[in-house]
């Protein structure tokens, strides 16, 4: 046998050998890795997500009313108003989170569309102790018929506002890789629901310079509602095989404000001299609050 004829046969002999060692090599040489991710699919995933909820500043007017009664004698009426403004900071938490979604990819192009609907119980409360609201204004005695202007404050003793749920439905665009899976860019509405709540307010007036307690004993006012909102996400997806894959996103959200509308009347028993205060305490409150979450979910696509 020559050598021209026996190296022919050498290399038909270790390509055989590769293939009974590496059964795999000869049809990753001709077809490549299966990308896993899915072409079209829906989906649903749960997870969690590290949620800071910054609510910004509270505006916060109000007004008050009184009469002032001796042995049953009207001695004096006056009022009190102003505008007020509480900064209420962040609050950092973990939020349960479910989605479900859909995306498809444009013909034979890597990139996709798709929409993402999820639902996040985000359940972030800031507190302030003892917020002031400013006011000013003026009594008048009936003896003498002539206004005399004092200063005061509004106090709360805790003055809370608090995102509880958060829906979003985000639009998005991605573009998938050969690993398996894409990465996206979304943007869309939001509802969410927001509380605010004025616990144990008092109205102060200052008409010597010493405070003096007009309304008497501390009341409570609260507004609670669904406001709208907007969105943006960025994120990827991995996924293990056509039906399992996560899902990571970094999402910015912030509501429009929700206002508060509050009105009460009030009866002091203890007012000084020994006098009776009547009157009305009337106010608003309006705030938006802005979170940044960083998600992580568990997926299975259909």
């Amino acid at each position: 046998m020559s050598k021209n004829e026996f190296r022919p046969g050498l290399t038909a002999a270790a390509a055989a050998m590769t293939c009974l060692l590496m059964p795999g090599a000869a049809s990753a040489q001709t077809s490549g890795t299966a990308d896993p991710t899915p072409r079209s699919a829906f989906y649903v995933g749960v997870g969690a997500a590290a949620i800071t909820a910054n609510f910004g500043t509270q505006d916060v007017y109000a007004v008050g009313t009184s009469d002032v009664f001796q042995n049953g004698v009207r001695t004096s009426s006056g009022s009190a108003a102003g505008p007020g403004v509480v900064g209420m900071g962040n609050d950092t938490g973990i939020a349960p989170v479910v989605q479900l979604g859909y995306f498809q990819r444009f013909a034979e192009s890597p990139w996709l569309w798709g929409v993402n609907f999820n639902y996040a119980y985000a359940n972030r409360t800031a507190s302030v102790p003892h917020a002031r609201i400013p006011q000013g204004g003026s009594y008048t005695p009936v003896a003498t018929g002539t206004p005399v202007p004092f200063v005061g404050n509004a106090v709360v003793r805790s003055y809370e506002t608090e995102l509880t749920h958060q829906f979003a439905l985000l639009p998005f665009i991605g573009y998938a890789f050969d690993a398996g899976g894409f990465v996206y860019l979304g943007a869309g509405p939001t509802l969410s629901r927001m509380r605010t709540s004025l616990n144990g307010l008092i109205g102060f007036a200052r008409p010597d310079g010493t405070p003096s307690d007009i309304s008497g004993a501390p009341q409570n006012f609260g507004t609670e509602g669904w406001v709208f909102g907007g969105a943006a996400m960025i994120g990827a997806t991995l996924f293990f095989d056509a039906s399992w894959f996560v899902d990571i996103r970094y999402m910015l959200a912030t509501t429009e404000k929700q206002t508060g509308n509050y009105a009460s009347t009030f009866t002091n028993p203890n007012g000084t001299n020994g006098s009776v205060i009547t009157g009305t305490l009337v106010g608003s409150s309006s705030g938006r609050a802005t979170s940044h979450a960083l998600v992580l979910t568990i997926n299975r696509a259909f």
